[in-house]
């Protein structure tokens, strides 16, 4: 992960002048790649967080954004390890969002903040039903977060490794199993173009679901 930190820092420096630190006036491909990549989370934030202040948030959101791509990505790399595979690492970054979203609607409403329990609109007299149902829902938001990105990448980084298990099998025999050996290594290109869009869009999915989660901590909905 330290690693990642700094790819990401390495990767933005080649973006800016070595003298004064500032953008080219003629993009370098570095910097026009990564000012796509920016837009495109920028207009995720702005889409999906109503208000004006949206984009304040956005520094968070790309941060999250660029961090679990590259934890991701970084996977696909022959001998290299999957941190997102793991539950224990995906739990602790989802409720490190969690907590701090819940932060932001406190610090912005106040107590009002638990209009989030009782959807707008709604009967009184139903109150102790949604309140509960509604307080069960929020408290599994980072729990289903975690999951969906763990289980994700567990899953086809796990078949990439049974697929790679296998060919290196059968280079140990000889005649024909050994000439089997290629087809579980074609079948890997395929999967490692899927698992390489896997890894971009959960990236993205989980970026997105924060928006959401922001969006409903702001403007209470």
């Amino acid at each position: 992960m330290g690693l990642i930190f700094g790819f990401i820092f390495k990767a933005f420096w080649l973006t800016v002048s070595t003298k004064d630190e500032s953008l080219f006036v003629i993009p370098t491909k570095w910097q026009a790649a990564g000012e796509a990549l920016l837009l495109l989370v920028l207009n995720m934030v702005v889409d999906s967080i109503a208000g004006q202040k949206s984009q304040r948030f956005f520094a968070l959101v790309v941060s999250i954004f660029l961090f679990i791509m590259c934890m991701n990505l970084i996977g696909l790399v022959p001998y290299s390890f999957t941190v997102t595979s793991h539950l224990a690492t995906t739990l602790a970054l989802s409720l490190s969002v969690f907590i701090g979203i819940n932060i932001i609607c406190v610090k912005t409403h106040g107590l009002a903040a638990f209009a989030l329990f009782l959807p707008a609109g709604a009967p009184t007299l139903l109150a102790f039903l949604l309140v509960p149902v509604e307080l069960i829902l929020y408290l599994f938001r980072p729990l289903s977060l975690a999951i969906r990105l763990f289980s994700n990448m567990m899953a086809g980084h796990t078949l990439l490794k049974v697929f790679a298990g296998f060919a290196w099998s059968l280079m140990s025999f000889t005649g024909v199993l050994f000439v089997f050996q290629f087809v579980p290594v074609l079948t890997l290109l395929p999967l490692f173009g899927l698992e390489f869009g896997v890894a971009l869009i959960q990236a993205f999915v989980f970026s997105l679901l924060v928006c959401i989660y922001l969006n409903d901590a702001i403007n209470l909905h």
